[in-house]
């Protein structure tokens, strides 16, 4: 019962962040009644619909994660294991909810009001998701007593806002052993900060989610240096409330539904009677596809998982090999990222707002994506060594493209509306929302009303694990902007490195390891900002090192051993890793020298701007 109020509660929350842009701009651009406060409304109900999403997501078990190692112990080491990270999990919970309930009570935050409404009362979302995640935890089997050792050891790390707590509600300042509770806390801290972020990360390989092992780094991170933890939750409150990043969970569900309707299919019909009589004529449909739909999920991943299956038959159902055709699959998944309106590219700005506007960075990725996708074509071309081919067809080519008009039309409407300054980013994903919903249940008829909600309900838990990754990434991000730590990494290298080639090569090597150990969006939150002025120190402007960046982390989910989409692959195609990694190798050399032209060439990156 529960379940289900949860999965109603956040499709109609969805419901409304697509249709109260459109609703404030009718009554505003038609009716000429201003609606006061409608921008932080939407994006308080955003903030709303992410705490939701982050519940629904623990619910599942599907926030992001590293591989996890522990299926690979033997049974009692491995018991063992899933009891400490029980306690690491909980613990860390648990110092969020404390850390995010002193915020909550604390009278000088929050004192906003739209609509006779204070921000507050949605501010309390935050620590009520971390507290049912608790309850989850502790309801699973023989989890009830390492729960309760994670929640007394998150209450002694959380002295520090649990005396704020009591000082709002009671007053009571003075409270000795708390205070020594705390002091010791912040001095353990700050001795113990590198071996504490080791075990962090070495439980990240165990299955603790991302956005934990990153909330716990942060809180290790304000505590050694002080003890200022009340950062985080702030933080994470600013990133969940940002404008542009209340897109991100909306073009990426509008993606999500369209990778589960019928307009797969019909892509793929269109572009394999457009290509399909010639050389490589399906290999140019798969990367197009891909491209697209990796474009609105966002998330390369899930291009694999949903398509993955049918394109790969209509390659080999064109001749091509099997193998080649799941690579070539694989390959193509995170292109997209590098189009309008990639979720990759919103981030990214939103994080370096001060240094680069997230128009110009459309403009200056659009080319260097062209290339890349272009690249895949040409190796997939290469590879095909199938002779028969069917006849073209002007009547078929017509017959599909008519029936796929509405499905083409999309994204012409949104880069439309949005280059011409009609729509902006939210309303544009709102947009793709609402035709994505209405092609797939009243135009094609794919799914009725209450299937195309049980579709939407099943892509929260993949917008709730990137923006709770978000969340907690910000937090580190912030620390190290305030500890100065790009002035000093900037100082550091230009003291050891003076040729700006030289500087490009190392950045491309970082960013590879980068791409390959963390996920899209906490690579940016928590990486850009460091390598941003060092770039800008070499003389490269912030666009071209900012597509660099994105492709560095677009091929780092390729890379061997444990790229991210290696493993998709190895899951979608049921193959082992080995040969997974085998022929993926073509693919990802191509790749490899795209980015060094890229690197190297600046023209293509700043001619469109």
């Amino acid at each position: 019962m529960m379940r289900k109020i949860e999965n109603a509660a956040a499709v109609i929350l969805i419901a409304v962040l697509a249709l109260l842009p459109f609703i404030f701009k009718f009554l505003q651009d038609v009716c000429h009644v201003q609606v006061p406060s409608a921008d932080i409304a939407v994006v308080h109900f955003v903030f709303l619909f992410a705490c939701l999403a982050g519940i629904i997501t623990w619910r599942e078990d599907r926030h992001l994660s590293l591989a996890s190692l522990t299926s690979k112990l033997s049974g009692n080491v491995q018991k063992a294991v899933e009891v400490v990270k029980t306690v690491v999990t909980v613990c860390i919970i648990t110092a969020l909810f404390f850390n995010a309930i002193c915020q909550f009570v604390n009278p000088v935050q929050f004192d906003t009001q739209f609509w006779h409404l204070s921000t507050r009362i949605f501010f309390v979302f935050l620590p009520v998701c971390y507290l049912s995640m608790i309850v989850m935890v502790a309801m699973r089997k023989k989890r009830v007593i390492p729960s309760l050792l994670g929640v007394a050891l998150g209450l002694l790390i959380s002295m520090g806002p649990f005396t704020g707590i009591i000082y709002y509600l009671f007053g009571i300042e003075n409270a000795p052993p708390l205070y020594a509770f705390n002091d010791a806390w912040i001095a353990f801290s700050h001795a113990a900060v590198w071996p504490l972020i080791v075990i962090f990360i070495i439980f990240a390989f165990f299955g603790v989610p991302l956005f934990l092992m990153l909330g716990g780094i942060a809180y290790i991170l304000f505590s050694g240096s002080g003890g200022y933890v009340d950062v985080i939750p702030l933080e994470t409150y600013r990133i969940l409330t940002d404008r542009n990043i209340a897109a991100i969970p909306l073009f990426t569900i509008a993606g999500y539904i369209l990778a589960q309707s019928s307009a797969g299919k019909r892509y793929v019909a269109v572009f394999k009677s457009l290509f399909g009589p010639f050389r490589g004529g399906t290999v140019i449909a798969t990367v197009i596809v891909t491209t697209f739909f990796s474009t609105f999920t966002g998330v390369s991943g899930v291009t694999i998982l949903a398509l993955g299956s049918l394109l790969s038959v209509v390659l080999t159902g064109s001749g091509y090999s099997k193998d080649n055709a799941e690579s070539l699959v694989t390959a193509s998944g995170a292109i997209g990222l590098l189009f309008p309106p990639s979720a990759a590219i919103i981030m990214y700005a939103t994080v370096n707002y001060f240094s680069l506007d997230v128009f110009d960075l459309f403009k200056g990725a659009i080319i260097p994506g062209v290339i890349m996708a272009l690249s895949m074509m040409i190796t997939g071309i290469v590879l095909d060594k199938q002779t028969s081919r069917p006849k073209f067809s002007w009547r078929e080519v017509g017959t599909v493209t008519l029936q796929c008009i509405p499905e083409l039309l999309m994204p012409v409407f949104i880069a439309v509306f949005y280059f011409c300054g009609f729509l902006d980013l939210f309303e544009a994903a709102a947009f793709a929302v609402i035709y994505a919903f209405c092609l797939s249940t009243l135009v094609r008829r794919d799914f009725t009303f209450v299937k195309s909600c049980d579709v939407i309900a099943d892509s929260v838990p993949v917008s709730g694990g990137v923006l709770f990754i978000l969340g907690a990434a910000s937090g580190i991000s912030y620390f190290m902007l305030d500890a100065n730590v790009p002035v000093i990494l900037s100082d550091f290298i230009t003291q050891y490195v003076t040729n700006p080639y030289i500087f490009l090569i190392l950045m491309n090597l970082v960013l590879l390891i980068v791409g390959c150990l963390m996920d899209m969006f906490s690579a940016i939150l928590i990486v850009s900002p460091l390598l941003l002025p060092l770039a800008e120190s070499f003389g490269i402007t912030a666009v071209r090192a900012a597509v660099i960046f994105l492709m560095n982390l677009s091929i780092g989910f390729l890379t061997p051993p444990v790229g991210m989409d290696l493993f998709i692959s190895s899951y979608t195609f049921d193959k082992p890793m080995s040969r997974v990694i085998k022929g993926i190798v073509p693919f990802l050399l191509v790749q490899l020298g795209v980015l060094l032209l890229i690197t190297y060439v600046p023209f293509f990156t700043q001619v469109l701007l």
